[in-house]
């Protein structure tokens, strides 16, 4: 989005999951200045824009209430003459029932800039997960798509010789739905499905005949709700694959911003609706003359250690600003703490000379490899709360270690709108903890969305809630503040714990 004057993106957001979005929706969101999005919208999806986009939440559900679409139009207008990159969200497909055309008329008339992006509509996607597919040689050589939000203005005799219909806004009009389809021809054995929530972790699906199904159905709530008859409903295909043993969980997850994205891919991999709080924020040190010092006299440490990622990636970055590349570490040996540590600085070109059992830094003094008395040890770490345990083992042995701050780890200053949300509804299953600072953070964070006055504890919170934790240390964290772990991870991974969360769920069920 390089352009310097504003355009706006008429994007469809699929049906259900996240998992249904287009690439080319995901690059635009994770570069949107604005979003102005429908209430149907999955929440999962606001967290793909820029922490500094301005979200504006304008309704359009049913009979709900909502922004007028007059304002709508003008908030596109007014924001794309700005300048700005305007993201219009929708359900579905913009232009299946997605009132887009006032929308884009208003864009034209103010010689605004705009481009439409197809999502999947609910109209095809809804039916295919509930394993009915539309078209069949023998039963249904087409079909149609409508709306029966005004039943009335419909020509009924038309619809009613058509093989499969598929109806969307029909639930507060079933009844009549029904009794048209009946008047004009249709059998009342004839099979209908109403699909509601298609493509979403709670999708229901109900099964009957034009002659039963109201009563079926008699004190549901049908909204949003695809309804789909004829025989081709007989076909009906179930997957006999088992359920992912997380489909239903809703897990919120309390790592950095940056760092999140990789285990909300493994927990959704396991079928888990995911909701992150970034509960750290990684940020340069308040100096960084400490490093610089250290880096101009590397040739005099026998070892670097590095705990963390974000501990190499800040490293070898000032390496580079310092006008030195991986080269300069000839001659030291390097020792590494974790998998994914490893990973990062093998990215560099640099492969690690030591990594100690079991991926915690408790374990690397009693496993080093050389003798540590007289050793000359450099350290980068986080400027506040690194491993003192670790430090002082080392110095214990008659090593020299030489600590410098690499980088901050911050609370955020605020809750995750949606985060807390779904914690005040109770609709959160599982919290993840994958270090002992995203604890404290949690709960700092908690306590101040609840106010010096709440009558509501931290405790009381979280009750029902699975707290997972990544290994032993993160774990005394829990216990002191949270006063429980449900949860431990026996490999302290992200992939230890998502396996860790997933074995719970099956016990869970069982």
């Amino acid at each position: 989005m390089g352009d310097r004057r504003g355009k706006v993106y008429l994007v469809g957001a699929g049906l259900g999951r996240i998992d249904y979005l287009t690439l080319r929706a995901q690059q635009l969101l994770s570069r949107a200045e604005v979003l102005i999005y429908d209430a149907l919208v999955d929440p999962q999806l606001l967290q793909l824009v820029p922490n500094d986009c301005l979200k504006l939440d304008v309704g359009k559900r049913g009979e709900l209430s909502s922004t007028p679409q007059k304002e709508i139009n003008q908030l596109l207008v007014d924001y794309c003459l700005q300048g700005k990159q305007v993201i219009r969200l929708k359900s579905g497909d913009p232009l299946i029932f997605g009132r887009a055309n006032p929308e884009m008329e208003a864009l034209q008339v103010a010689g605004c800039n705009f481009e439409l992006v197809p999502g999947i509509s609910s109209a095809l996607g809804a039916p295919l997960l509930a394993g009915i597919a539309l078209t069949d040689k023998d039963f249904s050589r087409c079909f149609v798509t409508l709306s029966a939000h005004e039943p009335e203005l419909l020509d009924w005799e038309a619809i009613s010789r058509i093989d499969t219909l598929v109806i969307l806004m029909g639930g507060r009009s079933l009844g009549e739905i029904v009794q048209k389809l009946q008047e004009n021809g249709r059998s009342p054995g004839e099979p209908i499905a109403i699909i509601r929530n298609g493509g979403r972790r709670e999708q229901q699906v109900w099964i009957g005949t034009l002659a039963d199904i109201v009563d079926r159905i008699a004190g549901m709530s049908l909204s949003p709700a695809v309804i789909v008859i004829g025989k081709v409903i007989n076909l009906r295909k179930m997957t006999d694959s088992p359920s992912l043993p997380l489909a239903g969980k809703t897990v919120l997850v309390t790592r950095s911003a940056e760092q999140s994205n990789n285990f909300t891919h493994l927990l959704q991999a396991q079928g888990a609706t995911v909701i992150e709080m970034p509960a750290l924020e990684i940020r340069p040190p308040s100096s960084w003359e400490a490093l610089d010092s250290a880096i101009a006299r590397l040739c005099e440490f026998d070892w670097l250690i590095l705990t963390s990622a974000n501990g190499v990636e800040y490293f070898f970055k000032r390496l580079e600003t310092t006008g030195l590349d991986a080269r300069a570490l000839a001659g030291i040996k390097i020792a590494v703490v974790g998998k994914k540590t490893s990973a990062i600085l093998k990215q560099y070109g640099v492969k690690p000379d030591f990594i100690p059992p079991n991926f915690v830094a408790d374990s690397l003094v009693e496993n080093f490899p050389d003798a540590i008395a007289n050793k000359k040890i450099l350290f980068p770490r986080v400027e506040m709360g690194g491993r003192e345990v670790l430090v002082k083992e080392l110095t214990a042995q008659g090593a020299e270690v030489v600590e410098v701050a690499a980088y901050q780890s911050v609370c955020p200053d605020e809750i995750a709108p949606q985060a807390w949300e779904a914690l005040q509804q109770k609709s959160v299953d599982i919290i993840t903890f994958a270090s002992s600072k995203t604890v404290r953070h949690f709960c700092q964070l908690i306590e101040k969305a609840l106010g010096a006055n709440s009558t509501v504890t931290l405790q009381e919170l979280l009750k029902d809630i699975c707290i997972a934790s990544i290994g032993p240390q993160t774990s005394k964290d829990c216990y002191e503040l949270l006063g429980r772990v449900d949860v431990e991870a026996k490999e302290f991974t992200l992939d230890g714990l998502t396996n860790a969360i997933a074995q719970w769920s099956q016990n869970v069920k069982n």
